[in-house]
């Protein structure tokens, strides 16, 4: 195993502070408390974790609502971090200590959960960070990028020209869905529940708005569309709302939904024919080639200026978790919420 200065030492044995929680609840149930560590054993890596991004799952797996349960007492929490390698377990070649690297998000985060100040991941839940790219950018671009990449281009195949809904477009995947939607020479036609988000989402390059509050999500894309529809949907919240969606799309069209905000019900529209794909990141995240793929798509959009992460609100230190969990559940923001460690 290669390592960097060992990390702090209590009692004997090497510790760092991480967020757990013991019960199900609100942002309050949320606890900064100092948990063993580990060396990395083979084929695993230790990483200073230097900034988190926060993403709604994290909110629906704390108050026990996500597609999994977490074990309680004392589940870990997190998606998302950037940090520098530490150190790296036997058998590990793709990453050296002092390596920039991203969490890719692919595993139970109740057990590898990166809320913490250092964390111990499996190599192929680790991926390098773009060159010169800093750590709360870092933070705030692989998941959200990599699930509107492989949701939008590999899944729903995007083309250009094509019209593509876009719901939840003001949440971090989904201002990382307009910039992909953007760069594929495709038109974003972004859905919002009321006018306060409106101009931002034109703003950040939205070509067209529809405020669900106030709007018929069908008759506003028919009409964006010169009557022929959307060619594909790319959806977070589920539920009976997700046949309007079906309905809003040209013959033959595709709908992705990565996420069921909506607990209720998925309704399937009757605008047959319809492909109708439920997208999973963190499997298809575990595959090296798909990996390599975002990472490259990513990695040039950075470089090119065509993708920029929308960073709503940055908060420092671990004690503030809280507070950030409490912006994210308020939907007032637009963008990534992110913790610097």
């Amino acid at each position: 195993m290669t390592t960097l200065p060992a990390h702090t030492a209590v009692t004997g044995k090497t510790v760092t502070k991480a967020v757990l929680f013991h019960e199900l609840g609100g942002p309050e149930v949320l606890k900064v408390e100092d948990v063993p560590l580990a060396e990395p054993g083979p084929g695993e890596v230790g990483i200073r974790v230097e900034a988190i991004g926060l993403n709604r799952a994290e909110a629906l797996f704390r108050a026990g609502t996500y597609y999994y349960q977490p074990t309680l007492p004392g589940s870990r929490l997190g998606y998302e971090a950037a940090g520098v390698v530490e150190a790296v377990g036997e058998g590990v070649t793709a990453f050296a200590p002092g390596d920039a690297v991203m969490a890719a998000a692919n595993f139970d985060f109740g057990v590898h959960g990166v809320y913490g100040e250092r964390v111990v991941l499996p190599e192929d839940s680790v991926v390098r960070a773009p060159d010169g790219v800093d750590s709360v950018t870092s933070a705030a671009m692989w998941l959200t990028y990599s699930t509107a990449y492989g949701g939008l281009v590999e899944t729903g195949g995007l083309a250009p020209g094509d019209h593509v809904v876009i719901t939840g477009a003001s949440s971090g995947v989904g201002t990382a869905a307009i910039q992909t939607a953007l760069r594929m020479g495709a038109f974003p036609i972004a859905t919002t529940r009321g006018e306060a988000k409106r101009q931002r989402l034109l703003d950040l390059g939205a070509e067209h708005v529809i405020t669900t509050d106030s709007e018929d999500l069908v008759k506003e894309v028919k009409r964006i569309t010169g009557g022929r529809g959307a060619r594909l949907a790319f959806d977070a919240v589920g539920g009976p709302r997700f046949a309007a969606l079906g309905d809003a799309l040209a013959p033959g069209g595709t709908t992705v939904i990565y996420g069921t905000l909506d607990q209720r019900p998925v309704q399937l529209s009757l605008n047959w024919p319809l492909t109708v794909h439920a997208y999973a990141n963190g499997a298809l995240t575990l595959q090296e080639d798909f990996r390599r793929r975002a990472a490259a798509f990513i990695g040039s959009g950075l470089t090119s200026g065509a993708l920029e992460p929308v960073i709503a609100e940055t908060f420092d230190g671990l004690e503030r978790i809280t507070e950030a969990h409490r912006l994210m559940e308020s939907n007032a923001h637009t963008g990534k919420i992110v913790v610097r460690v």
